[in-house]
């Protein structure tokens, strides 16, 4: 797959100000008003949520039969703008689709009228609790969504690349977890290299990683009569992409990176003691979705997905 990782954010940038101005979120464009369901009258725009790389904000809108739906704007610009809101738009569609009350509904993704250089994505605006989802019925229903978004090709990658912050993932299709999962990791190593220069040390660990550590760990997996399927994950669950919803008391999660892969995958995560989502949920997952086989491999896998 050819892509190019057009920038890679640095620690140094982590915090500045964002290269979208806010005027992009002071009016609500043409082509994000033909986004919204007929009839919508919009009552106005104002900053909502925050964002390393885009401007975010709520539209307020009145309905004819006297509802009042609201709805979440992220604005982005350029070529990897556009990646990124295009592959949310299309990993939140193929959530949505598999487990429609897990997510926000997702509206759009387009271009402005007024600026074709600025990107737009639009959900549903979900009313969230400022704590994270209740461990026993997030672990379910993440459960479910991996037991019923089964990849349509029977592969494992995705129909567009989905973006970690401003880096696309490698997306393309492969047959087997161990194919699908090298690529990737190597396609990030190269991202990495690229934003930090070369190194010998490096690059002889990463050789170390590919060439012994992802056949001793991945192969198995699918040899000796075992096999897994490719199942849809959000790919990048943490405790900045999932809550409860407020009105139904259920968990949500959205900022999707969307990949058929190895189930698995979707705790990569969960590791660190500093994520919220951790360790604790986790154990609580394996509870609703079986551990893959060999068992006995499956912290050294999350430590390899953690990479």
């Amino acid at each position: 797959m050819a892509m190019e990782v057009l920038h890679v954010m640095t620690p140094a940038e982590w915090g500045q100000p964002i290269d979208v101005e806010a005027k992009w979120i002071d009016f609500v464009d043409d082509n994000v008003k033909a986004k919204l369901p007929p009839g919508a009258e919009i009552d106005g725009i104002c900053p909502h949520g925050a964002s390393y790389w885009t401007r975010t904000a709520e539209i307020s809108t009145r309905m004819a039969d006297g509802t009042s739906p609201s709805f979440f704007l992220k604005v982005s610009q350029g070529d990897t703008g556009w990646g990124m809101v295009s592959g949310e738009y299309a990993s939140m569609k193929a959530l949505y689709k598999v487990l429609p009350q897990f997510v926000p509904i997702p509206v759009g993704c387009g271009t402005y009228a007024s600026n074709p250089n600025v990107n737009f994505f639009i959900c549903e605006l979900i009313k969230m609790t400022d704590n994270i989802p209740e461990i026993q019925a997030f672990t379910k229903t993440l459960a479910e969504l991996h037991k019923k978004g089964i990849s349509p090709t029977g592969k494992f990658g995705f129909d567009v690349p989905t973006y970690k912050g401003t880096i696309p993932q490698y997306t393309a299709w492969h047959d087997t977890w161990e194919e699908s999962f090298h690529h990737s990791l190597k396609w990030f190593v190269q991202a990495e290299e690229k934003s930090q220069g070369p190194d010998e040390e490096m690059r002889e660990l990463c050789n170390g990683i590919f060439d012994k550590v992802i056949p001793r760990l991945l192969r198995p997996l699918e040899t000796g009569g075992r096999q897994i399927q490719p199942r849809l994950i959000h790919g990048d669950i943490w405790a900045g992409n999932a809550s409860m919803n407020v009105d139904t008391n259920l968990p949500v999660i959205y900022d999707g990176a969307c990949l058929y892969a190895h189930s698995e995958m979707e705790m990569a995560a969960w590791r660190p003691i500093r994520h919220l989502i951790g360790r604790q949920y986790m154990k609580a997952y394996f509870n609703h979705f079986p551990m893959s086989a060999p068992e006995e491999d499956q912290d050294d896998r999350n430590l390899l997905y953690y990479l």
